[in-house]
């Protein structure tokens, strides 16, 4: 379900970004990237509470985004101008709390895993094959169903290991950021237990990305951005336990999603309405 940041973690927000002296175009020296200036598009009309988004391939020029708890269960399909293209309805499903989108291979998942209050035992993952712009409803999917071996936990973010298919599943509001994964292949007509296989060394992840060619990891807090690099195939546990470098990110107004562009030239950010007027979505360019 969606919790939108208090006043006081907003006001903690935008002192965050106003110390480190930032305007909308400016990043601090110490996460310079490529190109640490991005290209800002308004959204319209507004996505209230974006929570996941993945670069289509399919739909090349658009972006598949979803919202969290409450809304119904559909997709948009974003242009990367920032229009509205198409909503399209996942039939026989409710958005308990959907929090997180990613597009491996062929395939888009969609995981209800959000749970503020930590009560929920049974989390679902949605896997389908992606859908063209001509589709109105998608009726066939596969649900994977799962549950933590010690008690329920908040999570916003997942990865798909695009070679090996092993889901990842990381924590939020644990004391460090838990990583949990479901070893393929999954259980299909049963719940499958979570193997807890590592943790971060900080909490509070709402998104994380895997770029298609599998070689670089964005995790993604509120404030911030992680960039883990991959050695060939290692399992995506070991490169999270790797160091990281800090990429260039402009706050927003309560940012939860995170997605590489498919070229992996860049990546693209967008947030909640929270409190704000507008929307934008930024595209930073990496090479």
């Amino acid at each position: 379900m969606r919790q939108l940041l208090s006043i006081t973690q907003v006001v903690a927000v935008c002192m965050f970004s106003f110390l480190l002296g930032c305007t909308k175009e400016e990043i601090p020296a110490e996460t310079k990237a490529i190109n640490n200036i991005p290209v800002i598009t308004p959204v319209t009309p507004l996505l209230a509470e974006t929570s996941g988004i993945a670069d289509s391939k399919v739909n090349p020029g658009y972006l598949w985004a979803h919202e969290d708890g409450g809304n119904p269960a559909q997709l948009y399909l974003l242009r990367h101008n920032g229009e509205l293209a198409k909503t399209i309805y996942l039939k026989g499903t409710t958005n308990r709390d959907w929090e997180d989108m990613l597009l491996s291979g062929n395939e888009l998942y969609i995981a209800d895993i959000g749970d503020n209050t930590k009560v929920n035992q049974v989390n679902t993952i949605y896997k389908f094959r992606e859908p063209d712009a001509s589709t109105d409803t998608v009726k066939s999917y596969t649900s994977i169903k799962f549950t933590y071996p010690d008690g329920a936990h908040d999570a916003e973010a997942f990865l798909v290991d695009h070679a090996s298919k092993n889901i990842y599943i990381i924590t939020k509001r644990d004391n460090t950021s838990r990583i949990y994964k479901i070893s393929f292949p999954c259980n299909t007509s049963a719940t499958n237990t979570a193997e807890l296989v590592g943790s971060l060394s900080y909490n509070g992840v709402v998104s994380a990305a895997l770029s298609d060619d599998g070689r670089e990891i964005i995790i993604k807090t509120y404030t911030q951005l992680y960039h883990y690099e991959r050695k060939g195939n290692e399992p995506i546990e070991q490169t999270l336990q790797k160091n990281y470098n800090n990429l260039p990110y402009t706050m927003e107004p309560q940012g939860e999603a995170v997605t590489f562009s498919v070229s992996s030239n860049g990546y693209f950010t967008l947030s909640e309405k929270a409190f704000a007027n507008n929307l934008n979505l930024y595209f930073y360019r990496l090479r």
